[in-house]
């Protein structure tokens, strides 16, 4: 989803920096060992699907936008009867002095920095991963941005230099995501509420040659793996396809899902040993589609799936307000439950309606307690739960 400069304000506190440079011996640190979960199990790969605490089963999650600010309440979430929900491991500034909320690091001309203040720094990642245990919820941990909101890409190349597209193969600012990458793995490796270390949430590089980003997959997958090679590895694509691999693919049009302009080789990502499954989006009403295509995307993906051997994870999918939910996304979800073997599907977003009124303002925001969420939140997670675990279509 693409995330605004305007969703990344709402419903967060202004606090002024507090930080301290990278150091043996970091203040307010919660100690990892504290963080590691007590009975259940690490998220592991069976065939096309997911074997999650000790059971190989289907399932439904959805994306809590604001969940390390404490701007939803993971005990609906949890009571909704979610098994994964993605939550943002990213959250990068180059002004302290002028940033807003929660940020985990700093960019700036002087270095790279961790923030230890427990208001607003990596405590607050630290709650969120603590409360997915208490509420036996897996997280998959997205450790990048495209977008610009809490701290994206162009935060990196704002330091060291190039442009967006250049980020991928920028030597100094690879070196210094694989930096916050070590940071961010080593704290949480131990911990079974992580599902899987995502590497960048929706990742493009718009005219280039998709080899650009497979390659940076690659390497960036493999570089995770050797500090930890228990926890799942994933992408977090959108699932573009590129015309050199996906001709065969049946309702195929070559439009821009197709085309390959983002940059991105869905199948070709999907076939690195080190990216233990894939991942889907749909925004049909933002990319120019009708709603009936969603279908077609996923089945598609799906096909792919079952051609390389591989889960397939439809990670984001959402319908704005102002129109019938329900009748939009339901034939999505049929899809998934009777026409494929898609692991499981992520609905965008999940929101809470606090006394104070305080909720994530998002027109995908599907809300605790109503009518949509009953029945696309609470229904479909029970029918995926209860799908025979066997990945034949």
């Amino acid at each position: 989803m693409y995330i605004s400069s305007r969703l990344a304000l709402l419903a967060l506190i202004l606090f002024y920096s507090a930080f301290i440079r990278c150091a043996p011996t970091p203040v307010d640190l919660v100690e990892t060992a504290d963080l590691e979960a007590r009975t259940a199990s690490i998220a592991s790969v069976n065939g096309r699907l997911f074997r999650i605490d000790d059971k190989t089963q289907h399932f439904a999650g959805l994306i809590p936008y604001h969940a390390p600010d404490g701007a939803v309440d993971r005990s609906q979430m949890a009571a909704t009867g979610y098994k994964v929900i993605r939550v943002w491991g990213f959250g990068t500034t180059n002004n302290p002095s002028a940033s807003y909320g929660v940020y985990y690091q700093v960019l700036n001309s002087t270095g790279q920095y961790f923030n230890y203040n427990p208001s607003n720094g990596i405590a607050r990642l630290d709650y969120a991963v603590a409360a997915a245990e208490k509420y036996g919820i897996k997280i998959i941990l997205v450790l990048l941005n495209n977008w610009d909101a809490l701290g994206g890409i162009n935060t990196y190349t704002n330091v060291y230099g190039g442009t967006h597209n250049g980020f991928y193969t920028n030597a100094a600012a690879q070196a210094a995501y694989k930096n916050y990458i070590k940071f961010i793995v080593t704290r949480y490796k131990h911990s079974t509420a992580v599902f899987s270390w995502e590497l960048c949430n929706e990742p493009r590089c718009p005219g280039c040659d998709t080899a650009i980003i497979t390659k940076w997959a690659a390497d960036t997958s493999a570089y995770i793996k050797s500090l930890d090679a228990t926890h799942l590895v994933s992408l977090g694509d959108d699932g573009w396809f590129a015309p050199a691999s996906s001709s065969y693919l049946p309702n195929n049009d070559g439009s821009y899902a197709y085309s390959g302009y983002e940059g991105v080789d869905f199948e070709k990502n999907l076939a690195i040993r080190t990216l233990d499954f894939g991942t889907v989006h749909m925004y049909a009403d933002q990319w120019g589609y009708n709603y009936s295509w969603g279908s077609t995307w996923i089945a598609q993906h799906n096909a792919v799936g079952k051609k390389l051997g591989k889960p397939v994870l439809l990670e984001e999918y959402a319908v704005p307000d102002g129109v019938d939910r329900v009748a939009i996304a339901r034939p999505w979800q049929e899809t998934v439950l009777h026409k494929t073997s898609i692991a499981g599907d992520l609905m965008w977003q999940f929101g809470t309606q606090f006394p104070s009124g305080t909720k994530p303002l998002d027109h995908y925001a599907v809300y605790w307690d109503t009518s949509d969420l009953r029945v696309l939140g609470n229904r479909h997670v029970s029918e995926m739960a209860g799908k025979k675990a066997v990945a034949t279509l």
